[in-house]
């Protein structure tokens, strides 16, 4: 059993990006990321401070547009469009969700497909569901950097994702698809959940309840992505009951100090790649 360590992969992406970003800033080009924060959640504080910091390790710019649960859906799009007009910005974050009564998806419409370094334009989620080059969303994008970190063959082998939000679940199985995978997605409403998880070669877990998957639902010698963030007694938990379930898996990630770290990096690999995008 190998844990895959995310912290560690995810510094070493940011470690690069930094020539990038030199590189950029010698041909007059400093990458600059605006995070909209809608409303008061602290989850969502804490999120984007952790967005700020990375741009700062990294050398870019951040700034952070605060709005308040008033806002409306009209006042939301005009800020987008502001933003999307503003050649100085080259990454647009919606932090999700927002504290407010907004239509978020009218949102991450409205967002430059160019723009958005979440990867949830309409655009950009189409572009990846046929396979063409785009902006991925950063979770999914992340776990799938952390298996190329291993270099793990994911052709022919089953792939089960439980979840199937836009967030993860969906561009996941679209990731794995392009990588030649046989993708099961499970939900709340699959029967006999257990008798799919048990023959995933890669089982991806996002659904938001801690210590979910349990070693009885694990094939030997499986590789175990848990992508849950999850608050337990003050302490973050995955989906995944990891101490029964690590001594059945060929690799496991870890919570904290997995997925989470890799999903940050790649939302700077995105601003750089946006970047890079809108030179041409």
């Amino acid at each position: 059993m190998k844990i895959i360590d995310g912290k560690a992969l995810a510094q070493s992406i940011r470690e690069s990006l930094k020539d990038d970003v030199n590189q950029l800033k010698q041909n007059g080009i400093n990458p600059k990321l605006a995070v909209i924060l809608v409303g008061n959640n602290p989850a969502s504080e804490v999120y984007v401070r952790n967005k700020a910091k990375a741009c700062e390790d990294i050398g870019v710019d951040f700034e952070l547009y605060r709005m308040g649960k008033e806002t409306t859906t009209d006042e939301l799009l005009k800020l987008i469009d502001r933003l999307n007009e503003d050649k100085n910005i080259n990454g647009i974050l919606l932090q999700h969700p927002c504290d407010a009564d907004v239509d978020e998806l009218k949102a991450f419409e409205r967002i430059d497909p160019l723009k958005d370094v979440d990867g949830f334009n309409p655009v950009n989620v189409g572009k990846l569901t046929i396979g063409q080059d785009c902006l991925v969303s950063c979770t999914p994008y992340g776990v799938m950097r952390m298996l190329e970190s291993e270099e793990m063959d994911i052709a022919g082998k089953n792939v089960v994702v439980i979840g199937r939000s836009n967030i993860v679940g969906k561009p996941m199985a679209a990731l794995m698809l392009k990588k030649n995978a046989t993708v099961t997605i499970c939900h709340s409403k699959t029967k006999m959940l257990k008798n799919f998880t048990k023959e995933a070669d890669i089982l991806i877990v996002a659904i938001g309840k801690a210590n979910f998957v349990t070693n009885d639902m694990v094939k030997d010698g499986a590789v175990v992505i848990d992508v849950g963030m999850n608050r337990v007694d003050g302490k973050l938990t995955g989906d995944v009951d990891f101490e029964s379930v690590k001594e059945k898996t060929s690799y496991i990630t870890p919570v904290p100090g997995g997925v989470g770290p890799m999903t940050i990096a790649m939302l700077m690999e995105n601003l750089i790649k946006a970047t890079k995008l809108q030179m041409m």
